[in-house]
């Protein structure tokens, strides 16, 4: 089969490129920043004894006679507590007490990488308590914020620590699991990123090792102690208790996060109830926000501002009255309002999948979601998404279904959903559908796309496949057609299909195939 041989070879190639694409996609650069004046380096002792490398800014004057709000902030995956000086140093003259604190198991800080697990919770907490104590900050008004890893730690000290009010959690992920294990693949670029990321800058703990390492060689055996200790990590696992706690949380995310993508994000939205935001922008993980680590004008960090100036200061800024949904389109570049994520995609329309049709495995047709963080960095910056030329594609190795010609523009917004009926001849196997945009001359612009992995079905019987393709804001032109295309190899996934296999799609009568397109009412 050469899925193991492949996952640890992908796992290598990510390992040694991390320092590269993680220093300029994920923003390492600001490490190089001068300090900003009023900075004050610290240690502050953390779970278990744990020394955590911390650094200070207070508003200038501060004198001990005033309390002011307090900002926590941990670092992202792999970076130095210096990689928020130029916001802290924003927030800090706009009247804040920052602090900033490099993860447990990262750089200079002590202990072992934890994966946002309860000793990470817990340092979160202890930073809490030792800036109440030795900061004039105010323990009734404490937020949180953070990109990426610090995302995710952020959200979940929100959901065990009461005093936390109000977070901005950038670029973070809620479900664990449904992000780098999504539709039961694993996501082996970003994962192999992640790793070797945290082999160059960090000190990873037995456990954390064992779970890269199941996950790389596709343990079934362990594919529930996998699952069990991502719900650990995963603050939709703690819903109703972050909801009853009530903290103000804002959620931003990038349309191409190759790390986290949005569906887990915008799933979670939906079911808080206290105050909150959902942003989307094109872009991959941590690029939308990537300037503002440098100072540069930034519309996530200038709502991530609103955010706590309404909500911890207490300024009326408008930024409750706002429609909580704002997307940012990758064709237009505009920002559009909603009330809920579900009037995002208002009306759907299906394209039928009919026919039967046998496709074979193991071979790349050509259509892929492109490489880790470079291929949603060209879209985000040149509208250069992942292309593929829809004729040439071989129909052994892949499905191909088209749309009519469309007359007007279609606003594709939010999930589109794939339903149809895969017979396998053997027990295991994954498939990835692909949606794409095609221009007259049928080369065909990546929309969105999705892996899918089965085991433990019998040859020969078909099954209901219900696929949720990656949530997206894009626009097709008139005059083009939207064309779903299915294969079984993709560089960015682990694929487990038996050499030699065959998926047969089909649309029964009386269940037919369909991909359903989220469309913005014209």
């Amino acid at each position: 089969m050469g899925t193991h041989r492949k996952a640890l070879r992908t796992t290598a190639v990510g390992a040694v490129s991390a320092t590269l694409i993680a220093g300029s996609a994920l923003g390492l650069a600001p490490a190089a920043q001068a300090a900003p004046n009023g900075v004050r380096f610290v240690d502050i002792t953390g779970d278990g004894g744990t020394t955590l490398k911390a650094n200070v800014i207070t508003p200038a004057g501060a004198d001990g006679t005033r309390r002011y709000p307090l900002l926590v902030l941990p670092t992202s995956w792999g970076l130095p507590q210096v990689e928020y000086f130029a916001q802290a140093q924003k927030l800090a003259n706009s009247g804040y007490v920052v602090v900033s604190y490099n993860v447990r198991g990262f750089w200079q800080s002590g202990g072992e990488i934890e994966v946002a697990g309860p000793p990470d919770i817990a340092d979160a907490s202890k930073v809490i308590d030792w800036a109440l104590a030795n900061t004039p900050a105010d323990a009734k008004l404490v937020g949180m914020a953070g990109v990426s890893y610090g995302a995710g730690i952020s959200l979940l000290t929100a959901a065990h620590d009461k005093r936390v009010k109000a977070v901005a959690a950038l670029s973070g992920w809620a479900d664990l699991i449904g992000s780098i294990y999504s539709g039961r693949t694993q996501h082996v670029q970003a994962a192999g990123l992640l790793d070797g990321a945290s082999i160059v800058t960090g000190r990873q703990s037995a456990e954390v090792r064992q779970i890269f390492d199941d996950f790389y060689a596709s343990n079934l055996s362990k594919e529930q102690d996998m699952i069990n200790w991502g719900k650990k990590r995963s603050v939709a696992t703690y819903l109703d208790q972050l909801n009853k706690n009530g903290a103000a949380l804002m959620l931003a995310n990038a349309w191409g996060d190759t790390i986290f993508p949005p569906n887990q994000y915008a799933d979670f939205y939906e079911k808080l109830t206290g105050p909150k935001r959902l942003e989307f922008r094109p872009g991959d993980h941590a690029t939308a926000e990537l300037t503002g680590l440098f100072g540069l004008p930034n519309d996530v960090w200038t709502d991530t501002e609103r955010w706590f100036d309404h909500y911890l200061k207490g300024e009326d800024n408008g930024i409750n009255r706002e429609l909580p949904v704002q997307l940012k389109s990758r064709s237009t570049g505009g920002y559009e309002g909603y009330p809920d994520w579900k009037s995002v995609g208002a009306t759907n329309r299906k394209i039928a999948l009919g026919g039967t049709t046998t496709i074979r495995t193991n071979v790349n047709s050509g259509a892929d979601g492109g490489v880790v963080f470079l291929s949603s960095i060209l879209d985000q910056v040149a509208q250069l998404p992942p292309v593929a030329s829809i004729p040439l594609i071989p129909r052994l190795w892949a499905g191909v279904w088209q749309s009519e010609k469309y007359a007007t523009a279609q606003r594709v917004r939010g999930t589109a959903k794939l339903h149809t009926t895969v017979t396998p001849t053997k027990e295991s196997g994954t498939l990835v559908a692909y949606l794409y945009d095609v221009g007259p001359l049928g080369l065909g612009k990546l929309v969105s796309n999705a892996p899918y992995t089965f085991h433990g079905r019998t040859p020969g019987k078909p099954f209901t496949v219900d696929l949720e393709l990656y949530s997206t804001a894009y626009d097709v032109p008139a005059g083009h057609r939207l064309a779903l295309v299915v294969d079984t190899v993709d560089p960015l996934y682990i694929e487990h299909n038996p050499s030699g296999a065959r998926l047969t799609f089909s649309s029964p009568a009386n269940d037919p195939s369909y991909v359903s397109i989220p469309l913005r009412e014209q």
